[in-house]
């Protein structure tokens, strides 16, 4: 039976994840809005609702180590021209357990719909809530397959003082018992730091392909 994006996720957060043969698994979108690639250690998931024949077809033409292929810059820019899909940045995902108690920082939740932070984030998420601090904001929303997703901001003139990692554990603090996901752009090492200080353990990289 064909396993859906959501239960491939569920096991990642687990620490289960597709075996390591090199192969390339092929689900369904899970909503309009998100398709895209998901790579783990020698395995990728592909989510589409275009044939899967086009992309076994199209990644079999890529001259690269098949182990890169899904993540080809000529794969992915197939896939958006197939689709009409755009992309930003292939992007380092990581994920974290829920933790008890308070957060470690004062947050106030912000209850403004055109506040340019949650006006953005709707773009890519739903159910979209928004958390202020002293020269930070935590957002979080549900993104690809429902999972619950985690952002943060930190002004400029309060970094290198520890607000971001607070900022990153508080969303585990307020995930009411699931777990957290983030991204974090694979070049943007100040982000990567932060988030894996706060205890999110990387699980693979992820192109998310958006419609326009």
């Amino acid at each position: 039976m064909q396993r859906a994006l959501g239960d491939i996720l569920d096991a990642a957060a687990r620490g289960v994840f597709p075996p390591p043969d090199g192969g390339t698994t092929v689900v369904p979108q899970d909503g309009h809005r998100d398709a895209g690639v998901i790579a783990f250690t020698a395995h990728s998931v592909v989510f589409t609702d275009e044939e899967e024949g086009w992309v076994r077809e199209t990644l079999a033409r890529i001259d690269c180590d098949p182990l890169a292929a899904t993540m080809n810059p000529r794969f992915l820019t197939a896939f958006m021209e197939r689709t009409g899909r755009t992309t930003d940045t292939i992007d380092l995902l990581t994920v974290a357990a829920p933790l008890a108690g308070p957060p470690p920082v004062d947050l106030a939740e912000l209850d403004d719909p055109d506040h340019p932070r949650v006006v953005r984030a709707r773009k890519r998420r739903d159910d979209v809530r928004v958390w202020a601090a002293d020269g930070g904001v935590l957002v979080m929303g549900r993104g690809v397959a429902g999972r619950l997703e985690a952002a943060i901001e930190v002004a400029e003139g309060v970094r290198h003082r520890g607000l971001g990692r607070a900022l990153a554990s508080a969303a585990r603090h307020l995930s009411g018992g699931e777990p957290v996901w983030a991204q974090q752009a694979a070049g943007n090492a100040r982000s990567v730091r932060v988030f894996q200080a706060a205890g999110f353990r990387p699980v693979g990289a992820e192109a998310l392909l958006a419609a326009r």
